[in-house]
């Protein structure tokens, strides 16, 4: 059999070659692109699969209903219902408080307004004639009201559709986790096999770290909140510490809405307590921000913090929140890339 051919020597040849390989790379870049939404979807999924494999496993080997362990679809929804369970308690436990605070606020709103813009008049920000309803005339017509209500109402829908896809992607990726690393480590030389399982187990216990750490953010988080909260005297400062502790899990727009709650509640006391409990909020947001994710994510996953500072900015900026989500376990994975892969090249010894 003749050896596969070789583009020519001549130099129209060699264009004409670069020239199809060049169309080719940019036919796969563009395809890549318009199923990208597709593919950071399966990227999360997997993420995710990765970080729970050595829960599952545990669950597994544990004897719990049988002395032969259990079934990994059992351990899979043991967790399922474990994350499921909790949102549900801590729902039944939000929900009661946040609507009686909430009524009450309704009703002493109009005196909260009137207080409010006498302040900002004796402050001079506003004239002594102007009403917060001139204020609101001046407001985006209806039309555009409506039109932003809808595009929130559409992304929380996709919201929606996209975490449960992720949940049913990770689902099927646990429960076939062996025929998908089989599959893929048919298509690896023989030689490689043992390097590349070495490398999957290494950048597996990055992940779970990532979402370990993850889960220490949120108890800091949520212990520090419910600190503040009590000192300051914030009423139900416990369920607003917990809505504090999970919104930490949601990059850059979790503090934020976790802070949103705690301030009505306390605007309900006082405007003095409101500003102060805002206050709280923001400087816990620039310790979180400068000291404790750094720290928290270095000593878990082993990334140093001017990594993870650099990872959560880039990550932000190209894909806003999800990619703040996935900065560092990416950079996790890539780290763990670099070093056995081309550090060991470098000094094998």
């Amino acid at each position: 059999m003749s050896p596969p051919s070789q583009p020519s020597s001549d130099p129209r040849s060699l264009i004409r070659y670069a020239s199809v390989v060049l169309a080719l790379t940019v036919i796969a870049l563009w395809a890549l692109y318009l199923v990208r939404g597709p593919l950071l979807l399966i990227y999360v999924s997997a993420l995710f699969a990765t970080g729970l494999a050595p829960l599952v496993r545990m669950i597994e080997r544990s004897k719990l209903l049988s002395t032969r362990g259990l079934p990994r679809t059992v351990a899979i929804l043991m967790i399922y219902g474990a994350v499921i369970g909790s949102l549900v308690g801590l729902g039944s436990a939000i929900v009661p408080p946040m609507v009686s605070q909430s009524e009450q606020l309704w009703k002493d709103l109009p005196d909260r307004l009137d207080s409010f813009q006498g302040q900002l008049m004796s402050w001079g920000v506003i004239a002594p004639e102007a009403s917060f309803k001139d204020l609101l005339a001046r407001l985006p017509a209806g039309g555009d009201a409506v039109g932003v209500v809808v595009g929130a109402l559409w992304g929380f829908v996709g919201g929606i559709f996209g975490l449960v896809s992720i949940l049913l992607q990770t689902f099927y990726l646990q429960v076939e986790s062996d025929a998908v690393f089989s599959m893929f480590e048919r298509l690896i030389p023989r030689g490689d096999r043992i390097r590349v399982k070495n490398l999957s187990g290494l950048a597996a216990a990055k992940i779970s770290a990532w979402l370990g750490g993850q889960m220490l953010l949120g108890l800091i988080i949520g212990t520090l909140s419910a600190t503040g909260f009590f000192l300051m005297g914030v009423p139900y400062f416990f369920v607003l510490a917990v809505i504090a502790g999970v919104g930490e899990m949601i990059p850059m727009v979790g503090p934020l809405l976790s802070a949103i709650p705690a301030v009505l509640v306390a605007l309900t006391v006082s405007p003095a307590l409101a500003l102060g409990t805002a206050a709280f909020c923001w400087g816990l947001q620039l310790l979180e921000n400068n000291v404790l994710v750094p720290k928290v994510m270095g000593q878990t996953v082993g990334l140093n913090a001017v990594t993870v500072i650099i990872a959560l900015a880039v990550g932000s900026e190209l894909l806003g929140i999800v990619g703040a989500l996935l900065a560092v376990p990416t950079a996790a994975i890539i780290q763990v890339l670099f070093e056995e892969l081309y550090l060991a090249e470098k000094d094998p010894a």
